[in-house]
């Protein structure tokens, strides 16, 4: 019979061997990949010292095609709890050195685990995404076993922040978890996401495509809007994760941390007053209107990449975390359509459900114009706009800074769909087209319509109209845009604004 001290030493052997997961060769043609072992990866999101490992010694119970006699240390998953600067977080890893990081019953189980755990807590959960697929060798438990995380995902959502990293494979069923997250990062050259990998799509439709073609980080960031990140490598991914926490409250009940940032809030701009060219239409970059009114100029854009008509990002005002959501004058003149449409409705969600104030910045001329958008349902996807702002109950600050036309004027937070404060800037143009098209329309055939074009444009090419109706609460000079939306979101913390009881609403996807 064994000792005491024997039975120490038998528990650190197995412990030993689930911590070097798929052994050595393994480990290493995980690094030739360019990428970092499970472990690794865990031990540089979180804070030193402070990761505590859930269910080491879980096995599966499959005995099927020779599974019975494949150990797969830790089941091919890490999962446990830590801290991100000192606050807590809950974290899988999926280990790709042990049956492909493949996801069977039990796998699946010690995900469910830390997803519930994470809920009771109010804490975040990440993922770390490193697999083969679904376990072939399980069949309808890795089936179920995907399912039951999908729930979960689901529950959580709006509760909890869900992050999902893509550090290797995600393709078939896998991809649908972090679909289902917050927000999605995806490291260049060694990640992938698809629902049916190049071989199937070669041999279903004879196209040939490369896996980073078809599902690649930059695919997925500019071109499908699936993922919200680019990464250069593993270590630039997780570094952003930890910078994304900490513009974050860890769940639905707290408001989001406050920062000292030495930023004076009565910090007056005055570059902010030549921003705005003379010419209507002439292009500006509204990043720079950003970056010259937010603590430090720093902020933190979220699908940079995607629909660029559109700026979505977390900043801070006056050490308050705020979503901004901007209009982008360089690209496409800032038009809404259907993919911008998207973008920031999905992002005022996500604000709204965390209590993160929204910011909104406005140069819209309108909706895109086009078959392609009328085709592809820019009726649809312009209400998601709609929808999301007039949910939101949030503190809602919106700044015109040039044009704000017709439908598009009312959809970036309008005092229409509840905006709180609304500021102008003296260029601002609100109106229901743009004014010269307007007139053109007003006076056709009158032999005098140049002169009245020129004045209806010098009445109707400003905020003062919207102003007298009191759709404008203040027009202010660009300089002092800072202070004042810092003055307006003190004023606004203490919001409260109920809505009519209901299961849930029934948004336009």
């Amino acid at each position: 019979m064994a000792t005491i001290q024997e039975k120490i030493e038998d528990r650190k052997a197995r412990q030993d061997k689930v911590k070097q997961g798929g052994g050595a060769k393994r480990v290493e043609k995980q690094h030739a990949g360019g990428k970092l072992t499970a472990r690794e990866r865990v031990e540089k999101l979180l804070d030193p010292g402070t990761f505590i490992e859930l269910d080491q010694f879980v096995h599966h119970r499959c005995t099927n095609f020779g599974m019975e006699q494949e150990e797969a240390p830790g089941e091919g998953v890490i999962t446990g709890y830590g801290t991100i600067d000192g606050r807590l977080t809950y974290l899988f890893a999926q280990d790709f050195t042990v049956v492909g990081g493949s996801l069977g019953e039990m796998h699946a189980a010690k995900i469910v685990k830390v997803q519930e755990l994470a809920v009771k807590m109010g804490a975040p959960l990440i993922a770390l995404n490193d697999s083969g697929g679904a376990r072939i060798q399980e069949g309808i438990d890795a089936l179920s076993g995907y399912g039951k995380i999908f729930y979960r995902n689901t529950l959580a959502s709006g509760v909890i922040p869900q992050i999902s990293a893509i550090m290797g494979p995600c393709a078939g069923g896998a991809v649908y978890s972090p679909a289902l997250t917050d927000f999605i990062y995806m490291v260049k050259n060694t990640s992938q996401m698809f629902i049916t990998g190049p071989q199937v799509i070669k041999a279903v439709t004879a196209e040939e495509v490369s896996a980073e073609q078809l599902g690649g980080a930059m695919t997925h960031n500019s071109l499908s809007g699936v993922a919200h990140f680019a990464a250069e490598n593993d270590e630039d991914c997780l570094k952003q994760i930890r910078y994304l926490l900490s513009f974050l409250p860890a769940n639905n009940l707290e408001e989001p941390p406050v920062v000292a940032t030495g930023d004076d809030p009565g910090r007056r701009d005055a570059r902010l007053n030549t921003i705005i060219p003379d010419n209507p239409n002439s292009p500006y970059n509204m990043k720079d209107i950003i970056a010259m009114i937010v603590d430090n100029g720093e902020y933190y854009e979220v699908h940079a990449h995607y629909a660029a008509n559109i700026i979505t990002c977390f900043a801070r005002f006056d050490g308050q975390t705020v979503g901004i959501i901007a209009s982008q004058p360089s690209v496409m003149a800032g038009c809404l359509d259907v993919n911008t449409s998207d973008k920031a409705a999905r992002f005022v969600r996500f604000c709204d459900a965390f209590n993160i104030p929204l910011v909104t910045l406005v140069d819209v001329p309108g909706f895109l114009p086009g078959t392609d958008q009328e085709y592809g349902g820019i009726i649809r996807h312009g209400a998601k706009l709609l929808y999301a702002y007039s949910e939101a109950t949030v503190p809602k600050v919106t700044v015109i800074t040039r044009k704000a036309y017709g439908g598009a004027y009312i959809a970036m937070c309008s005092q229409h769909l509840g905006g709180d404060q609304i500021f102008a800037w003296p260029s601002a143009e609100i109106a229901v087209m743009g004014p010269a098209g307007a007139a053109n329309i007003i006076f056709k055939g009158d032999p005098d319509a140049k002169t009245k074009t020129d004045q209806y444009v010098e009445e109707f090419a400003t905020p003062y109209k919207a102003a007298e109706r009191g759709y404008v609460d203040q027009v202010i000079e660009p300089a002092e845009t800072r202070p004042r939306i810092i003055t307006a979101l003190n004023m606004l913390a203490t919001k409260r604004e109920a809505r009519p009881a209901k299961k849930h609403g029934n948004i336009p996807v």
